[in-house]
């Protein structure tokens, strides 16, 4: 059994950790660290939480733990890192987008592995440190990594994706009080997303030489949690030679799925799955994917590199199941 630290506690993707952590068989949660709520019980506020743990909220950290899950704002995890020294055997999961890119990879020493299971599972394996995907970029990766290693990636991908409330995180802000997001639902960071540069690296460790146009525009929907992206490209294979191309490449993902018939977003909420849908107009594919943003997008695949990392099996603590209604 391995102890196991919480760093930004309070948040949304912390609160998704803690409750797949007190039910994970080889974790014990050593500390939950929170400077704005040291000191109350974790179950005061994240209420679903009452009655499975009892810890309180600390503003010290063990430094000795096996594994810390950084929970922080993107850019405050090299900020908390800079301050905060953790043994040399301690392996870093961090959530925030600080060190996805290879050009932040390296810090202080520490060298994260982007940790996309589908993707790098043989560097996971081996990581000290890994750099958790973003949840855009999970989605959109997923639809498209097929393609890339079979170098089919060769015109401008358009993608329209849209994401519940959760995915701005806890702090409120005017664009997602429940005045204003119910019933309503808007464009934002039309072609300029923060997760373009994390999708292309992947695209291009498969496809050397991918400098495609992607053209993306992220949404805002009116629901608590979930992405749903829609991926559209000329492809010249078959519908059939397409579903080949997934099935083969999936089929050691123990989290993604492809399925036959339409997905929607309710066949993945509170799961660490994702789906994935796959039809032809023409000469023109279109790839839908699914996932739950705090799960597969954040904290579920977070546990899943870290069951990789340790050699855990990659399901422990992740059995979870959505509901149709």
């Amino acid at each position: 059994m391995i102890k196991v630290g919480i760093i930004g506690g309070a948040g949304y993707t912390a609160g998704e950790l803690i409750r797949l952590l007190v039910n994970h068989s080889e974790v014990r949660l050593d500390f939950i660290y929170s400077t704005t709520r040291a000191g109350d019980p974790v179950s005061q506020v994240h209420q679903d939480l009452l009655g499975s743990t009892d810890l309180v909220f600390t503003d010290t950290v063990n430094p000795s733990v096996a594994v810390v899950f950084l929970c922080l704002g993107h850019g405050n995890s090299s900020q908390f890192l800079a301050s905060n020294t953790f043994s040399d055997h301690t392996r870093i999961i961090d959530l925030s987008n600080d060190f996805r890119l290879q050009k932040g990879s390296v810090f202080q020493g520490r060298f994260f592995v982007y940790g996309l299971p589908e993707l790098h599972k043989k560097n996971i394996k081996k990581a000290q440190n890994i750099a958790n995907p973003g949840c855009f970029a999970t989605a959109i990766q997923l639809a498209l990594l097929p393609l890339a290693k079979a170098g089919l990636l060769n015109d401008s991908i358009h993608i329209n994706a849209t994401t519940g409330a959760t995915g701005a995180g806890v702090s409120p802000g005017p664009t997602t009080h429940f005045s204003w997001r119910d019933n309503n639902f808007s464009v934002y960071k039309a072609f300029t997303h923060q997760h373009l540069a994390e999708i292309s690296e992947g695209l291009q460790h498969l496809q050397k030489g991918f400098s495609q146009e992607l053209c993306f525009i992220p949404n805002r929907g009116n629901f608590s949690r979930g992405i749903f992206a829609s991926v559209y490209l000329t492809c010249n294979e078959s519908l059939e030679e397409a579903f080949h191309l997934y099935e083969s490449y999936y089929q050691e993902a123990p989290f993604t799925h492809l399925s036959r018939n339409p997905i929607h977003l309710k066949q993945v909420v509170n799961t660490n799955n994702c789906v994935i849908h796959l039809s032809k107009y023409q000469d023109r594919l279109l790839i839908t994917t699914a996932i739950d943003n705090l799960l597969k997008g954040a904290s579920g695949q977070a546990i899943e590199n870290m069951n990789i990392a340790f050699g855990f099996d990659q399901n422990q603590g992740l059995q979870l199941k959505s509901t149709s209604f």
